[in-house]
């Protein structure tokens, strides 16, 4: 992962996205993501930082467990022909079932995508 990578992802997560300012960003403690260009781009979108402690497993956990379950239920199991193949298969299983299918147990059964909405209609309600 190089830190072009990890700017161009966050590019594409807040066109997707327009979170406002404030959003905590977290992040393991990843050259790339303590590189002075990176930072400079999340604080030009105003987010703040959050890393994890040194030697502390458990802050960077729902990521490692997102990267078990990408590896286990797709990974292992398929052979790609290309780069662009692998690539594409991974946007659809994020996109399109993980964040829209799947359910999480630590979300109450749900996928992301209706935590997220029954969220964002709960914070309007209140």
């Amino acid at each position: 992962m190089t830190q072009d990578m990890t700017a161009q992802a966050l590019w594409r997560a807040v066109r997707s996205k327009r979170p406002a300012p404030g959003l905590i960003r977290h992040s393991d403690r990843g050259t790339q993501y303590c590189a002075d260009d990176y930072r400079k781009l999340a604080e030009q979108f105003g987010m703040q930082a959050s890393m994890s402690r040194k030697g502390n497993c458990y802050d960077n956990a729902p990521m490692e467990s997102f990267w078990g379950s990408l590896k286990n239920e797709m990974i292992h199991h398929q052979r790609y022909t290309t780069r662009a193949n692998a690539e594409a298969a991974i946007k659809e299983y994020i996109e399109i079932f993980y964040n829209r299918q799947r359910r999480h147990s630590r979300l109450g059964y749900v996928s992301p995508a209706i935590f997220a909405e029954n969220f964002s209609k709960a914070k309007m309600a209140a």
